[in-house]
C-alpha cells in the first residue's frame, strides 16, 4: 500500500482566491476535506470584467484567510500536510505571483515541499479526483480563458487535439453579456435569459464546421449577435425582454451545436489511438452550462462513450484541483524548488504548436 499524502493547495488564477486540503491514501479515492473559496465578482461588476491589479490586491489580501479556513476546516495543521501545491501559471500575472509567494512563504516556514502546478492540469485531472478515472480519457477543458481537446495520460503527459484560436467560449459569453446589458459573469447571466427565449429566431453561424479538424472559433458569434442587436434596436428603436432571451438562446445554441460537433471529431481521434478507453469529461466554468452538457452528453450516448462532468463546484476554479494535480505530481516524485516562478503562459502539451489568439489568460494552449 502506498503511503497516504495530504495536500494543501492554492489557487489564484483569475478571480477566485481558494485553498484546499486533499488526501489520498494509496490508490483509494482522494478526499477534499476542505475547499473554501473568496470570490471577486463585486469587486469587478462595475467594471464588465476582470480588472487585473484589483484581482491580484485581493488575492494577496485573501490568501491567508483562504489558507486558515481551509485548514480549520479540514480540523489540520501546516505540520500534518505532506506539501504545498500551487498554481504557478497560466493565469493573471499578478494573481499567479501571490499565489506563488504564498506557497513559497509557507513552504520555508515549515519546510514543506513545494509543488507547482499547472492550472489547466488541475481542470484536466479532476475526474480522477472526483471519479478516478483510469488514463487515458479524452477532456474538454472549456472555460472563460481556454478551450481545448486533450487526451490525459498522465499527471504530466497531455496531447491537444485541436482548440480556440481566438475567444474561449465563457470570454464569448461575457462579451455577450456586456452586450446585451447583463451582469458578469457573463455565463450564468446569458444562461438564465436563454431559458425564456428561442434559439431559432435568430441565425447564428456554427464557426469551423466546414473544417475536419477540431478547432473552434467564437469571435465569430459575438459578432454575429452584436449585429443582430443592432438591427432589433433600429427597426424597434431598443430591446425588449424577449428580443434579449431570443438573442441568448440562439447564441447558446449555437455554441451548443459547436461543440457537440467538434467533440464528435476528437472522440473518433481518441478511438482511433485508444478504442478500449471510452471516457470523455468536461471541466472548466463553461461546463456548468446545463445546455452544453446536455449536448455533449447526447454525443457520448450516441458513441457509447462515458460521459463525467464534475459537480458544478468544481468545474469553476477552486484549490482542491490543485491540490489534487499536485498530489499526483508529488507521488510520482516531482518538486519545485524556491526558484518557482509565475507563468502567464504555460502549454500542457509542450509538443505541439501554441494556438492563436490571447483571451484572458494568454495564448489558447
Amino acid at each position: 500500500m502506498e503511503q497516504s499524502l495530504t495536500l494543501l493547495g492554492l489557487e489564484s488564477s483569475c478571480d477566485d482566491t481558494a485553498a484546499a486540503v486533499v488526501r489520498q491514501s494509496g490508490q483509494a479515492p482522494a478526499e477534499v476535506l476542505s475547499s473554501v473559496v473568496f470570490g471577486q465578482t463585486e469587486l469587478h461588476s462595475a467594471f464588465g470584467g476582470v480588472v487585473p491589479e484589483i484581482a491580484a490586491r485581493a488575492h494577496a489580501e485573501k490568501l491567508d484567510h483562504c489558507v486558515r479556513d481551509a485548514l480549520t476546516a479540514a480540523n489540520l495543521r501546516l505540520q500534518d500536510m505532506d506539501a504545498i501545491a500551487v498554481t504557478a501559471g497560466p493565469g493573471l500575472i499578478g494573481g499567479v505571483i501571490s499565489g506563488v509567494m504564498c506557497a513559497k512563504g509557507l513552504a520555508a516556514a515549515t519546510g514543506l515541499p513545494l509543488v507547482g502546478v499547472n492550472h489547466l492540469a488541475g481542470h484536466a485531472l479532476t475526474p480522477r479526483l472526483t471519479d478516478a478515472v483510469p488514463y487515458p480519457y479524452l477532456m474538454l477543458l472549456v472555460s472563460g480563458g481556454h478551450c481545448q481537446y486533450l487526451i490525459v495520460r498522465g499527471p504530466d503527459e497531455f496531447k491537444r487535439l485541436g482548440g480556440t484560436i481566438d475567444d474561449a467560449p465563457g470570454e464569448a459569453f461575457d462579451k455577450t453579456a456586456r452586450l446585451l446589458g447583463l451582469t458578469q459573469p457573463g455565463g450564468p447571466s446569458v444562461q438564465k435569459e436563454a431559458k425564456s427565449g428561442d434559439p431559432r429566431r435568430f441565425r447564428f453561424p456554427r464557426p469551423l464546421l466546414d473544417r475536419p479538424d477540431c478547432n473552434l472559433s467564437f469571435s465569430g458569434l459575438k459578432t454575429a449577435l452584436m449585429r443582430m442587436r443592432d438591427q432589433v434596436m433600429a427597426e424597434k428603436g431598443g430591446l425588449t425582454r424577449q428580443d434579449r432571451a431570443d438573442l441568448c438562446a440562439g447564441f447558446q445554441a449555437a455554441v451548443a451545436d459547436v461543440l457537440a460537433e467538434k467533440t464528435r471529431r476528437a472522440i473518433r481521434h481518441y478511438l482511433e489511438e485508444d478504442p478500449a478507453a471510452r471516457t470523455v469529461s468536461v471541466a472548466g466554468g463553461v461546463a456548468a452550462n446545463t445546455a452544453i452538457r446536455a449536448a455533449l452528453e447526447t454525443v457520448c450516448t450516441e458513441v457509447d462513450a462515458q460521459f463525467l462532468a464534475p459537480p458544478l463546484a468544481l468545474c469553476t476554479d477552486n484549490a482542491a484541483m490543485i491540490a489534487y494535480a499536485g498530489l499526483e505530481r508529488f507521488r510520482s516524485g516531482a518538486q519545485d524548488g524556491m526558484d518557482l516562478t509565475a507563468r502567464p503562459r504555460w502549454p500542457l502539451d509542450q509538443s505541439s504548436p501554441a494556438m492563436l489568439g490571447s483571451g484572458k489568460k494568454g495564448a489558447k494552449a
